[in-house]
């Protein structure tokens, strides 16, 4: 039987049951990540929600964006957002020494912080502590968290996971999976390494960490590098699976402040057209 039109909701309704029908039912989730990082990236996250897309965002806090972010993110109420737990822009809100340069107080670059966590050199309580700040940070400017998730995938590094699915279990919200089939776009290979090496690190630090809730599938590392993103997003949304789906994108405007602190710059403007077109 053909499969009813995907159903958009927020992150906090990704693990709903679809009801008893015989026939599957999709229920996707587009979440998109960053808002927060740059004043320019929050208005195409904004703008593409206003299209009927994007359901669902990821804050950062702190970031150069965090002012207009609390400003902005009121005139949407019927976005869902969650925290994109950011440990490598910036400064931690509370005071460590293992997840940061100690010359500089600030975050340390992604392969130091990689290095540092797989020779178990993080402090898991320090960790939760930032998590648990970054937070109540957001839920600070009035807004009612539906889930957690982390810039870069730092969460499914050791230490950090367990970290993390501690503060998401104990606050009872969805924490992203980012493990993504290897069925898709199979002849990218280095989307393909990616996908490999995140899924690695998630299935090695299961062991021992709190259970928490997420969609049955994940999609959105496949599709990042801007180039084809358009005919990619239309073939992920005529292939969806039967279930919760979270699709993660990257859609925004770039401005100098974003330009600062991340490489993903023209490429979020390329994602914002695709999901702002009437196709």
């Amino acid at each position: 039987p053909t499969r009813p039109p995907p159903t958009a909701c927020p992150m906090s309704g990704a693990t709903a049951n679809a009801g008893a029908s015989a026939t599957p039912r999709t229920r996707l989730v587009i979440n998109a990540d960053d808002f927060g990082i740059s004043p320019a990236v929050n208005a195409g996250i904004l703008e593409a929600h206003a299209a009927g897309t994007v359901s669902s965002t990821s804050m950062m806090v702190h970031c150069p964006g965090w002012d207009d972010a609390g400003r902005t993110i009121r005139s949407a109420p019927g976005l869902g957002v969650g925290l994109h737990l950011n440990l490598l822009v910036g400064a931690p809100i509370v005071a460590g020494v293992t997840a940061v340069d100690r010359r500089t107080g600030r975050f340390l670059t992604l392969s130091a912080l990689v290095r540092r966590a797989l020779a178990g050199r993080l402090d898991a309580g320090e960790i939760e502590a930032e998590c648990e700040a970054q937070v109540a940070a957001v839920e600070g400017i009035g807004v009612r968290l539906t889930h957690i998730d982390s810039h870069r995938h730092t969460h499914a590094l050791p230490v950090i996971r367990r970290a993390v699915a501690r503060v998401a279990a104990r606050r009872g919200v969805p924490l992203r999976r980012p493990v993504e089939s290897h069925r898709r776009f199979p002849n990218d290979l280095v989307s393909q390494l990616h996908r490999g090496v995140i899924a690695w690190s998630w299935r090695l630090t299961s062991l021992g960490a709190p259970r928490t809730r997420s969609p049955d599938h994940f999609i959105g590392v496949s599709m990042q590098g801007g180039e084809r993103f358009e005919a990619q997003l239309a073939h992920v949304l005529d292939h969806l699976p039967a279930g919760s789906v979270e699709l993660m994108v990257h859609p925004g405007r770039v401005d100098a402040a974003l330009s600062a602190v991340d490489g993903y710059t023209w490429q979020r403007e390329r994602e914002l057209a695709a999901l702002t077109s009437p196709a």
